[in-house]
């Protein structure tokens, strides 16, 4: 967008905006611009829309046409934002971290189920944590269980801390550094619950991803290996050592996955092996309970 220098309308901001990410190939560009100039202006979008405030002062004009320039060169409207709504949070979000997404809303909510359902459960420990969605929900949701979040990427842990003390579940939700279950090494036994949402694209498939994902978002969080499974093998033949007797592994996964990753659960004395599809009826979870 060009520079502003007069003062500007909502609706001439909106209309000069969404016509900017259109022309850049955006399907969403009315509704980012709408997005983006209820941020410059510190509304909610619905106020936005219904028109108010009608003009808009010159330097949120400019910070709007700044946030326009960013989101058509197809950088993350949550990044450009820095948050997203997620299960009822609001997460801060930044390139470190993957960009939470509803199917991990399934993933989350088949957690708090078997918690539920064969509860009171005392420890999960989210593997993976990016921004400590997972981690954070889960927490939220189930008021007795205690969360260890395990992150490799410094840049990550630093996200899901922000996130851990904005939403005040410092006391129940621990972030530990490290690979996996290295950092797991006292707990022996203890956990309820492994959950992670593992990398899981095709390596080769990588360069297919949409700019957003593929320019933006951060790599090691999104390649699964030569078929999209190396992370999730590892965690079949890991979690048993943390995992109590009856304990549950959840695992998010890609497509066509779920036949060899059903074949490894069995193959690991996992039993109960339960699939689950997302809301395209994509088979995305996986579940199994340590004997």
């Amino acid at each position: 967008m060009k520079a502003v220098t007069v003062e500007a309308t909502v609706g001439g901001l909106l209309a000069a905006g969404a016509a900017a990410l259109e022309g850049s190939g955006l399907p969403t560009a009315r509704r980012d611009a709408e997005w983006l100039l209820a941020e410059a202006l510190g509304l909610d979008p619905l106020r936005l829309v219904l028109g108010l405030p009608r003009r808009v002062p010159v330097e949120v004009a400019e910070r709007f046409g700044e946030q326009i320039g960013r989101r058509m060169a197809h950088e993350p409207l949550q990044y450009i934002l820095g948050y997203e709504e997620w299960r009822g949070l609001r997460l801060k979000t930044a390139p470190a971290a993957l960009i939470p997404r509803p199917e991990t809303e399934l993933l989350v909510e088949w957690a708090v189920e078997l918690e539920r359902a064969e509860g009171p459960w005392r420890l999960a420990a989210d593997i993976g944590a990016g921004t400590g969605a997972i981690a954070c929900a889960l927490a939220a949701a189930a008021p007795r269980l205690e969360v260890v979040a395990v992150e490799r990427s410094t840049g990550a842990l630093v996200l899901a801390a922000a996130n851990v003390e904005a939403l005040g579940l410092g006391r129940r939700v621990r972030l530990v550094a490290g690979d996996l279950f290295d950092p797991l090494g006292g707990l022996q036994a203890a956990v309820d619950l492994v959950v992670s949402n593992p990398p899981y694209i095709v390596t080769v498939m990588l360069s297919q991803l949409p700019r957003e994902v593929r320019d933006w978002e951060p790599r090691e969080a999104l390649d699964g290996g030569p078929d999209g499974m190396a992370v999730h093998r590892r965690l079949i033949a890991e979690s048993p050592r943390v995992l109590r007797r009856g304990g549950w592994l959840l695992m998010e996964m890609g497509e066509r996955q779920a036949g060899p990753l059903r074949a490894s659960m069995e193959a690991s004395g996992f039993e109960r092996i339960e699939v689950r599809r997302d809301l395209r009826g994509v088979e995305r979870m996986i579940a199994g309970r340590e004997r």
